[in-house]
């Protein structure tokens, strides 16, 4: 009873709240001019020129063929034409917005509320996007394309259930939705047991492919499944953004007010849970074991890294490793061990925060499209996606020192520092300045010492050599991409491993 009045408190808050959140939403908005900073007209922002419009959303997959207008996914960096990696995927990107918001229904207003509310912002999209492009660029390659591309015309002609058909019982996977109420059980009354007879539905007997007739080639294909994981991804990451921002006490989001500062803590650590929860469901209807297995483990990534991120700040002496750095990454000037095991702390949270869900699920669209154990296409989208997602975050990390909260979306400014938290820039002026040192140790918790770390890095090369260090990850994705075939969706993923060093906020 006390928790149910906790809930009917906190939607009263949410209620009086309202149109103060919508008016303060749009006033950013305006201030901000906001744009989702890798999409096809920021390209423009940080290159100096102008983009042609993304295509109509009528324009179906089968119609990318750069043959029939090779200029359509185009835009041009100084004097080189390179294609435009939103421009390639726009319709699906559309149609992922706004069919995103159809899989967090929820019995409870409130909840929905919570769970939609980020989605509603201009952002990046840049797990879905890298989804959808893997997807392209493979797509055809693995010996198991033919099947897969069979199972999803068999969904399209209504042979087989879509992936909306639940797996079980709509009664008890709903439990009791009064929206759904010829779907669901009501509590109350006792719950009697109901007869069921076999199912009728006609198993599918797929056809033979004879391995000797493969003939690997860009599909230029998508797959319902792989336009359903790129959901999954972003569902993910937005549910860890639900949480980070409760346990960093996060005032801004995207622009406007965080989740905690709209609805509370209690409710926004509940919606990020329901999220999880619907991409899990959804995850478990994709029918591929092996991309079940990658998403969960990044769900157990997102969680292991928070927890490395709290330990950095509070019990930084149990996060002591010894792991070694790949040589030639960082350069040798630190001085002492604590420099060197932050570094290496440092680079895993990196990947466990950021990387690791850019990575695998990558490597899970690939496997969607087809590929089989022992061929290399999946491996490329690993790589791929864990190099860009730590190349991401350094400049991410990056930018915290060099922009403000308005053109940034979230706290900036030093925003780290005062979680106590050492970034690249940070770590590269210590190696310049020793009277870092002092200041990371106590994790920045001196009067003034935000501001004087701050002027730290500003005078030190710890901006600029992040930079490079971005570019070192940035390059290496970008060199694994020369074991694809060459197709649009190629040439976009090379642009966005420049796009992503060079992006101003």
């Amino acid at each position: 009873m006390r928790s149910f009045q906790s809930i009917r408190r906190l939607e009263v808050a949410v209620c009086k709240n309202r149109r103060q959140i919508h008016a303060f939403a749009s006033h950013a908005a305006v201030q901000r001019q906001v744009q989702p900073v890798l999409e096809p007209s920021t390209a423009s922002n940080l290159t100096g020129n102008s983009t042609s419009p993304p295509p109509d959303q009528s324009q179906r997959t089968n119609e990318r063929s750069s043959k029939q207008n090779p200029n359509k996914h185009t835009f041009a960096v100084g004097n080189t034409q390179t294609t435009d990696p939103f421009a390639l995927v726009a319709p699906e990107l559309d149609q992922l917005r706004n069919s995103m918001i159809t899989l967090m229904g929820s019995a409870h207003p409130g909840l929905t509320q919570v769970a939609e509310y980020y989605f509603k912002q201009p952002s990046k999209l840049l797990r879905p996007l890298l989804v959808l492009l893997f997807s392209l660029a493979t797509n055809g390659l693995g010996h198991g394309w033919r099947y897969k591309s069979w199972l999803a015309d068999c969904e399209a002609n209504g042979s087989k259930p879509g992936l909306d058909a639940p797996l079980s019982r709509p009664d008890v996977l709903n439990d009791w939705n009064p929206n759904i109420p010829e779907h669901t059980m009501s509590f109350s009354s006792v719950f009697d047991l109901i007869r069921v007879s076999p199912s009728s539905v006609s198993q599918l007997h797929a056809p033979l492919f004879s391995s000797t007739e493969f003939e690997p080639q860009v599909a230029n294909k998508l797959l319902p499944t792989q336009l359903r994981l790129a959901q999954i991804a972003e569902m993910i990451h937005v549910a860890s953004l639900l949480h980070d921002d409760v346990i960093d006490t996060s005032p801004l989001r995207r622009g406007v007010p965080s989740g905690p500062a709209s609805f509370g803590n209690k409710l926004t650590v509940l919606g990020g849970d329901f999220l999880l929860g619907r991409a899990s469901a959804a995850l478990s209807r994709l029918g591929e074991s092996e991309v079940v297995e990658l998403v969960a483990s990044t769900i157990t990534n997102l969680v292991e890294g928070e927890v490395m991120q709290v330990r950095e700040v509070h019990m930084p002496e149990t996060l002591m490793s010894g792991d070694i750095i790949e040589p030639g990454l960082i350069t040798e000037q630190r001085p002492g061990r604590v420099s060197q095991e932050r570094w290496n702390v440092y680079l895993k949270k990196t990947y466990l925060k950021t990387a690791s869900l850019i990575a695998k699920t990558a490597r899970g669209a690939v496997v969607l499209g087809g590929t089989q154990e022992g061929e290399m296409w999946k491996e490329v989208a690993y790589a791929y996606g864990r190099n860009l997602g730590i190349a991401f975050q350094l400049i991410d990390d990056m930018l915290d020192f060099s922009v403000s909260d308005a053109s940034f979306g979230k706290p900036s400014g030093g925003a780290d520092l005062r979680l106590g938290l050492a970034t690249a820039p940070a770590l590269y002026a210590w190696e310049e300045f020793e009277e870092m040192g002092p200041l990371i140790q106590r994790r920045f918790e001196g009067d003034g010492d935000v501001d004087l770390a701050r002027q730290i890095v500003s005078s030190s090369k710890g901006v600029a050599r992040t930079r490079e260090l971005a570019e070192t990850y940035a390059a290496k994705a970008r060199e694994v991409l020369a074991h694809l075939p060459d197709s649009e969706a190629k040439a976009a993923l090379h642009t966005m491993t420049e796009l992503v060093v060079r992006r101003r906020h």
